[in-house]
Protein backbone atom coordinates (compact mmCIF):
# COMPACT_ATOMS: atom_id res chain seq x y z
CA UNK A 1 0.00 0.00 0.00
CA UNK A 2 1.36 3.40 -0.98
CA UNK A 3 1.06 6.27 1.46
CA UNK A 4 -0.61 9.41 0.21
CA UNK A 5 1.65 12.46 0.44
CA UNK A 6 -1.43 14.64 0.90
CA UNK A 7 -2.52 12.78 3.99
CA UNK A 8 0.44 11.44 6.02
CA UNK A 9 0.19 9.26 9.09
CA UNK A 10 0.35 11.46 12.21
CA UNK A 11 3.21 10.59 14.53
CA UNK A 12 2.21 10.77 18.20
CA UNK A 13 5.66 9.89 19.48
CA UNK A 14 5.07 6.15 19.43
CA UNK A 15 6.66 5.43 16.06
CA UNK A 16 5.07 4.96 12.67
CA UNK A 17 2.14 2.56 12.79
CA UNK A 18 1.76 0.11 9.94
CA UNK A 19 -1.68 -0.65 8.53
CA UNK A 20 -2.99 -4.19 8.73
CA UNK A 21 -5.20 -5.46 5.94
CA UNK A 22 -8.17 -7.55 7.00
CA UNK A 23 -10.12 -8.53 3.92
CA UNK A 24 -10.98 -5.27 2.19
CA UNK A 25 -10.64 -3.17 5.33
CA UNK A 26 -7.70 -1.31 6.81
CA UNK A 27 -7.65 -1.72 10.58
CA UNK A 28 -5.61 1.44 11.13
CA UNK A 29 -8.08 4.22 10.48
CA UNK A 30 -5.53 7.04 10.46
CA UNK A 31 -4.51 5.99 6.96
CA UNK A 32 -6.04 8.13 4.22
CA UNK A 33 -7.21 6.66 0.95
CA UNK A 34 -5.63 7.84 -2.33
CA UNK A 35 -8.60 10.19 -2.71
CA UNK A 36 -7.76 11.85 0.61
CA UNK A 37 -10.57 10.34 2.66
CA UNK A 38 -10.48 8.51 5.98
CA UNK A 39 -12.25 5.28 5.16
CA UNK A 40 -13.29 4.59 8.75
CA UNK A 41 -15.11 7.93 8.88
CA UNK A 42 -17.01 6.86 5.78
CA UNK A 43 -17.99 3.68 7.63
CA UNK A 44 -19.07 5.74 10.66
CA UNK A 45 -21.27 7.91 8.44
CA UNK A 46 -22.81 4.73 7.05
CA UNK A 47 -23.70 3.75 10.61
CA UNK A 48 -25.33 7.16 11.07
CA UNK A 49 -27.27 6.73 7.84
CA UNK A 50 -28.55 3.37 9.07
CA UNK A 51 -29.93 4.91 12.26
CA UNK A 52 -33.46 6.14 12.81
CA UNK A 53 -34.42 9.57 11.52
CA UNK A 54 -33.73 12.52 13.83
CA UNK A 55 -34.32 16.19 13.14
CA UNK A 56 -34.00 19.59 14.74
CA UNK A 57 -35.63 22.95 14.05
CA UNK A 58 -34.67 26.35 15.43
CA UNK A 59 -37.18 29.19 15.68
CA UNK A 60 -36.82 32.69 17.07
CA UNK A 61 -38.07 31.63 20.49
CA UNK A 62 -36.73 28.10 20.90
CA UNK A 63 -35.54 24.81 19.45
CA UNK A 64 -37.27 21.47 18.90
CA UNK A 65 -35.50 18.15 18.36
CA UNK A 66 -37.29 14.92 17.57
CA UNK A 67 -36.40 11.35 16.70
CA UNK A 68 -38.02 8.16 15.59
CA UNK A 69 -37.84 5.40 18.20
CA UNK A 70 -38.19 1.81 17.06
CA UNK A 71 -37.95 -0.97 19.62
CA UNK A 72 -36.04 -4.15 18.65
CA UNK A 73 -38.85 -6.27 20.12
CA UNK A 74 -42.36 -5.81 21.48
CA UNK A 75 -41.03 -7.32 24.70
CA UNK A 76 -38.69 -4.38 25.32
CA UNK A 77 -39.89 -1.87 27.92
CA UNK A 78 -40.31 1.33 25.88
CA UNK A 79 -39.48 3.51 28.88
CA UNK A 80 -35.98 2.02 28.94
CA UNK A 81 -35.17 3.31 25.44
CA UNK A 82 -34.39 7.02 25.46
CA UNK A 83 -32.62 8.68 22.52
CA UNK A 84 -33.02 12.29 23.64
CA UNK A 85 -30.81 13.15 26.61
CA UNK A 86 -30.36 16.22 28.81
CA UNK A 87 -26.73 17.39 28.96
CA UNK A 88 -27.35 20.45 31.15
CA UNK A 89 -30.60 22.13 32.28
CA UNK A 90 -30.51 24.29 29.12
CA UNK A 91 -28.97 21.86 26.59
CA UNK A 92 -30.33 18.63 25.14
CA UNK A 93 -29.09 16.21 22.50
CA UNK A 94 -30.43 13.55 20.15
CA UNK A 95 -28.44 11.05 18.09
CA UNK A 96 -28.69 8.90 14.99
CA UNK A 97 -26.43 5.89 14.70
CA UNK A 98 -24.97 3.58 17.32
CA UNK A 99 -26.59 3.94 20.74
CA UNK A 100 -23.61 2.76 22.83
CA UNK A 101 -21.38 5.34 21.14
CA UNK A 102 -23.85 8.11 21.94
CA UNK A 103 -23.84 7.17 25.62
CA UNK A 104 -20.07 7.63 25.77
CA UNK A 105 -20.35 11.11 24.25
CA UNK A 106 -23.25 12.07 26.52
CA UNK A 107 -21.24 11.06 29.56
CA UNK A 108 -18.17 13.01 28.40
CA UNK A 109 -20.25 16.08 27.54
CA UNK A 110 -21.95 16.09 30.93
CA UNK A 111 -18.59 15.82 32.64
CA UNK A 112 -17.20 18.72 30.60
CA UNK A 113 -20.24 20.87 31.43
CA UNK A 114 -19.89 20.06 35.11
CA UNK A 115 -16.19 20.96 35.13
CA UNK A 116 -16.90 24.27 33.40
CA UNK A 117 -19.65 25.12 35.88
CA UNK A 118 -17.43 24.26 38.82
CA UNK A 119 -14.56 26.39 37.49
CA UNK A 120 -16.44 29.47 36.26
CA UNK A 121 -19.57 29.30 38.45
CA UNK A 122 -21.85 29.62 35.43
CA UNK A 123 -23.47 27.30 32.89
CA UNK A 124 -21.33 26.32 29.93
CA UNK A 125 -22.28 28.16 26.70
CA UNK A 126 -23.89 25.96 24.06
CA UNK A 127 -21.14 26.64 21.51
CA UNK A 128 -18.43 25.81 24.03
CA UNK A 129 -19.96 22.44 24.88
CA UNK A 130 -20.44 21.61 21.20
CA UNK A 131 -16.81 22.52 20.52
CA UNK A 132 -15.58 20.28 23.34
CA UNK A 133 -17.73 17.35 22.19
CA UNK A 134 -16.56 17.79 18.59
CA UNK A 135 -12.93 17.80 19.80
CA UNK A 136 -13.46 14.41 21.45
CA UNK A 137 -14.97 13.01 18.26
CA UNK A 138 -12.14 14.41 16.13
CA UNK A 139 -9.50 12.94 18.45
CA UNK A 140 -10.98 9.49 17.85
CA UNK A 141 -10.33 9.87 14.11
CA UNK A 142 -6.55 10.13 14.51
CA UNK A 143 -5.59 8.18 17.62
CA UNK A 144 -4.32 4.62 17.54
CA UNK A 145 -6.35 1.78 19.00
CA UNK A 146 -9.73 3.49 18.67
CA UNK A 147 -12.29 4.08 15.92
CA UNK A 148 -14.49 7.06 15.02
CA UNK A 149 -17.81 7.33 16.83
CA UNK A 150 -20.63 5.86 14.75
CA UNK A 151 -23.07 8.64 15.60
CA UNK A 152 -24.05 12.15 14.61
CA UNK A 153 -25.54 14.48 17.21
CA UNK A 154 -28.06 17.29 17.11
CA UNK A 155 -27.49 19.60 20.07
CA UNK A 156 -30.26 22.02 21.06
CA UNK A 157 -29.70 24.76 23.61
CA UNK A 158 -30.66 28.22 24.76
CA UNK A 159 -28.20 30.63 26.38
CA UNK A 160 -27.37 34.34 26.35
CA UNK A 161 -26.97 34.17 22.57
CA UNK A 162 -30.50 32.84 22.15
CA UNK A 163 -31.72 29.51 20.74
CA UNK A 164 -29.06 27.39 19.07
CA UNK A 165 -29.00 24.17 17.07
CA UNK A 166 -25.79 22.35 16.13
CA UNK A 167 -25.02 19.14 14.30
CA UNK A 168 -21.81 17.26 15.13
CA UNK A 169 -20.58 14.49 12.82
CA UNK A 170 -18.15 11.57 13.34
CA UNK A 171 -15.27 13.53 11.79
CA UNK A 172 -15.55 16.13 14.55
CA UNK A 173 -16.96 18.79 12.23
CA UNK A 174 -19.87 20.86 13.54
CA UNK A 175 -22.17 23.50 12.11
CA UNK A 176 -24.97 25.72 13.33
CA UNK A 177 -28.31 25.06 11.61
CA UNK A 178 -31.76 26.58 11.29
CA UNK A 179 -33.04 23.06 10.64
CA UNK A 180 -31.31 19.76 10.01
CA UNK A 181 -31.94 16.04 9.79
CA UNK A 182 -29.86 12.88 10.00
CA UNK A 183 -30.31 9.13 9.89
CA UNK A 184 -32.42 7.18 7.41
CA UNK A 185 -33.92 9.08 4.47
CA UNK A 186 -31.80 12.11 5.34
CA UNK A 187 -31.91 13.48 1.79
CA UNK A 188 -35.70 13.45 1.68
CA UNK A 189 -35.93 14.86 5.20
CA UNK A 190 -33.58 17.76 4.43
CA UNK A 191 -35.41 18.51 1.18
CA UNK A 192 -38.67 18.62 3.12
CA UNK A 193 -37.16 20.98 5.70
CA UNK A 194 -35.71 23.27 3.02
CA UNK A 195 -39.01 23.58 1.19
CA UNK A 196 -41.25 24.00 4.22
CA UNK A 197 -39.06 25.59 6.90
CA UNK A 198 -41.16 28.76 7.14
CA UNK A 199 -44.32 26.68 7.66
CA UNK A 200 -42.70 24.14 9.97
CA UNK A 201 -41.59 26.61 12.65
CA UNK A 202 -45.25 27.40 13.29
CA UNK A 203 -46.41 23.77 13.23
CA UNK A 204 -46.58 20.82 15.57
CA UNK A 205 -43.52 18.61 15.10
CA UNK A 206 -45.81 15.58 15.14
CA UNK A 207 -47.26 16.70 11.81
CA UNK A 208 -43.93 16.51 9.98
CA UNK A 209 -43.85 14.20 6.98
CA UNK A 210 -40.36 12.85 7.69
CA UNK A 211 -41.17 9.86 9.90
CA UNK A 212 -42.41 6.47 8.78
CA UNK A 213 -45.70 4.87 9.83
CA UNK A 214 -48.19 6.02 12.44
CA UNK A 215 -46.83 8.69 14.76
CA UNK A 216 -47.49 8.48 18.50
CA UNK A 217 -45.78 8.94 21.83
CA UNK A 218 -44.61 5.34 21.62
CA UNK A 219 -42.43 5.76 18.55
CA UNK A 220 -41.47 9.44 18.62
CA UNK A 221 -39.38 11.34 21.16
CA UNK A 222 -39.42 15.13 21.32
CA UNK A 223 -37.24 17.61 23.17
CA UNK A 224 -38.05 21.32 23.44
CA UNK A 225 -36.25 24.34 24.86
CA UNK A 226 -37.73 27.83 24.96
CA UNK A 227 -36.87 31.26 26.35
CA UNK A 228 -37.05 30.01 29.94
CA UNK A 229 -33.81 28.11 29.14
CA UNK A 230 -35.12 24.80 30.45
CA UNK A 231 -34.81 21.76 28.22
CA UNK A 232 -37.86 19.49 28.42
CA UNK A 233 -38.38 15.99 27.14
CA UNK A 234 -41.91 15.63 25.81
CA UNK A 235 -42.62 12.06 24.67
CA UNK A 236 -46.25 12.65 23.74
CA UNK A 237 -47.51 13.82 20.37
CA UNK A 238 -50.81 15.65 20.10
CA UNK A 239 -52.77 17.16 17.28
CA UNK A 240 -52.75 20.64 18.78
Amino acid sequence: MEESDACPIPNHGIGVQKPVLLGNYVTLHVICSPSGKLVQIEHALTAVGSGQTSLGIKASNGVVIATEKKLPSILVDETSVQKIQILTPNIGVVYSGMGPDSRVLVRKSRKQAEQYNRLYKEPIPVTQLVRETAAVMQEFTQSGGVRPFGVSLLVAGYDDKGPQLYQVDPSGSYFSWKASAMGKNVSNAKTFLEKRYAFIIFSNVCNFGTFEGQISGKNIEIGVIEADKTFRQSPNCSSN
